[in-house]
């Protein structure tokens, strides 16, 4: 009789803290830890109180959010308060396991809002759980998390799947799954098929998407939800490690391939503000669905190895990912506009669902979800940068300055990667290990890419292929360390957008106009206040630019790489372009309008403008109209 088991993964994350951030990402994971994230427990009550720890705040889901994303914050950084502080939710957590198994408070002890033994939080609670297992090897967390999938088993068969835990099942299997890889035991795949079967069919779903336009205020529920939607980007991608039908695989691109037709936006994400809101540039989205989503696609690298999905990961992260912060990270957006001109507290709103202070910066604009979920993108980005392979070598998924330390064939082996991408084309590894050893590197070559070039040990170039994986198999540790040079040319291109509306890209970067910004404090207090951002400057611009040929009238400008890259003034690239103001554009419902129908006539005098990348940017213009 053959054994359950699991496919096995494409490539295996490695234990959070192999990889390490260097460069520009040490610095910002610094910002992050230094601002809410590495704060919030001291002064925001749903953390610092939350009934996970003994508290009287709230204790369903946002103590586990917050601690799913310091968690590697943590380990990344290697900072000592940090994790002091994560070792204190996690020993409070296991030392408080239910004598029937469960984990954490059976109801929120602030208001008794939420259902007795609800699922959904514990889902958050065992991704921190299961990460902080491989950081530490701690001995209590497999008969922890074993404990609970007990209890959860049984109580599955009073009590089914519902909300949240019923479209968010995805989550839950992962964890499942993470247990089986260390126990084989054969009844953890019976829960997840169980699991499955309760949960939500979005594979099914996005087969015949019916979601093709802004939800309608009436049609609002869990299906249209925006961060559902980027969290079940995953679910056929994990389910098809266990099923290994190849229907679910394709799935997974089926779901990315419908919000982009119907909802997508230049930087990767897609729009909802709260629920799906179609590609209207002033539309939001809501910044969990940006951190879901990066976490998604990192769960679709390790599972499917399709390293194009890196790509549209690197986009976000790059893009969407920073420019819904405050540069130095005390203050949050709930949505986030392409085309953002206006941050302020507004009756008279765009949003499909959400309240009149939805795209201020703040602590909880909005709604406290992003509050408590925002700090995972950074961090999870750069653990999953390195992975493993099943032949016994690494693939570099992603690209930013970092340094991955592992064992491989007996060896010690450690690879740096000293860059300024995406802001530069060009990426130096250094290989080093404590004895010569064979394995191969697998470098992602993006399918953006023109004329890419890879070296060994100063040797000639050769040329790679964009959209390929390129893999260098050889006798690495001989004398000094092995240099890899990776040029990755980024050529300038525009993507039709809304309307006919113009996108500048370069690489993993967006370009938007750089619109001067007016910080007004409305509200909370220093650091942590809220702010309200006004135009210093005009915003309502057609460009000149030659779609077929657009370096002909786009010119990049680097400059030093400064202690906040994202931000207006600390951009490390600017794009220099020509546009004329367009008089008809103005604000609608406290937004920038439609952008008209390119071409447009201009009649005004043609300007020389500065575009920025996206995520350097709080005010700008994305998708702009073009001059005729």
């Amino acid at each position: 009789m053959t054994e359950p088991a699991l496919h096995d993964l494409a490539f295996r994350p490695l234990a959070l803290g192999a990889v390490r951030p260097r460069g520009w990402l040490l610095t910002q994971l610094r910002i992050q830890a230094d601002g809410l994230s590495g704060h919030l427990d001291e002064f925001w009550p749903d953390v610092g109180e939350s009934g996970w720890i003994g508290g009287c705040a709230e204790g369903w889901e946002r103590g586990p959010y917050w601690l799913d994303g310091v968690v590697p914050l943590a380990f990344l950084l290697d900072d000592e308060t940090l994790l002091a502080k994560v070792r204190r939710w996690v020993d409070y957590i296991l030392a408080h396991q239910r004598e029937d198994g469960w984990l954490g408070p059976v109801q929120d002890q602030a208001t008794g809002k939420y259902r007795a033994y609800d699922p959904w939080p514990t889902y958050v609670t065992l991704k921190a759980l299961t990460q902080y297992g491989d950081a530490t090897g701690d001995p209590r967390v497999v008969p922890a998390v074993t404990r609970f999938l007990h209890r959860l088993s049984s109580l599955l068969n009073e009590q089914p799947l519902f909300d949240w835990g019923w479209v968010r099942w995805a989550d839950l299997a992962l964890t499942i799954h993470w247990l089986f890889d260390r126990t084989g035991e054969s009844w953890l795949l019976d829960l997840a098929s169980r699991v499955r079967s309760q949960g939500f069919d979005w594979g099914a779903h996005f087969a015949d998407f019916p979601h093709t336009q802004r939800t309608a205020p009436d049609g609002c529920t869990l299906i249209t939800h925006v961060v559902n939607n980027a969290m079940a980007i995953k679910q056929p991608g994990v389910w098809y490690r266990q099923s290994g039908d190849t229907r679910d695989r394709a799935a997974a691109h089926t779901i990315t391939e419908a919000l982009d037709t119907y909802h997508g936006q230049v930087t990767g994400v897609f729009t909802g503000d709260e629920h799906l809101a179609g590609k209207n540039p002033s539309q939001g989205t809501e910044l969990c669905a940006v951190v879901e989503m990066m976490f998604s696609l990192e769960t679709l690298i390790s599972h499917l190895g399709d390293l194009q999905l890196a790509d549209r990961l690197e986009r976000i992260a790059f893009n969407a990912l920073p420019a819904t912060f405050k540069p130095d990270m005390w203050a949050h957006q709930y949505d986030q506009q392409a085309n953002q001109v206006l941050c302020r507290v507004a009756d008279d709103r765009i949003y499909t669902s959400n309240g009149p202070d939805a795209n201020i910066f703040g602590l909880e604009p909005n709604y406290g979800c992003c509050t408590a979920n925002m700090h995972q993108g950074w961090p999870k980005f750069a653990s999953h940068l390195w992975m493993a392979t099943p032949d016994g070598g690494l693939v570099a998924a992603s690209y930013a300055p970092s340094e991955v330390a592992t064992r491989i064939r007996d060896a010690n082996v450690r690879v740096t990667l000293d860059t300024e991408y995406p802001f530069s084309e060009d990426l130096s590894f250094s290989i080093r290990t404590d004895r010569e050893v064979v394995f191969p590197l697998r470098f992602r070559i993006p399918v953006w890419t023109e004329g890419a070039t890879i070296s060994v040990d100063g040797s000639a170039r050769i040329p790679v292929q964009a959209g390929t994986v390129h893999t260098l198999t050889s006798l690495w540790g001989r004398g000094d360390a092995n240099v890899i040079e990776l040029h990755l040319p980024m050529p300038v291109t525009v993507e039709s957008r809304f309307h006919g509306s113009a996108a500048v890209v370069r690489g993993p970067l967006v370009f938007s106009l750089k619109v001067g910004e007016d910080w007004r404090l409305v509200g909370g207090e220093l650091p942590h206040g809220d702010w309200e951002v006004y135009p210093t400057s005009a915003w309502n611009y057609a460009l000149r630019v030659d779609r077929s040929d657009p370096a002909r009238s786009v010119r990049f400008e680097r400059r030093p790489m400064g202690d906040a890259p994202f931000s207006p003034d600390g951009a490390p690239i600017v794009a220099h372009v020509q546009g004329c103001r367009v008089a008809g554009w103005t604000l609608e419902h406290n937004a920038a309008g439609v952008p008209p129908w390119s071409p447009v006539d201009c009649s005004g005098p043609l300007e020389n403008l500065e575009l920025i990348p996206y995520g350097c940017t709080s005010l700008r213009v994305t998708e702009f109209p073009t001059i005729g």
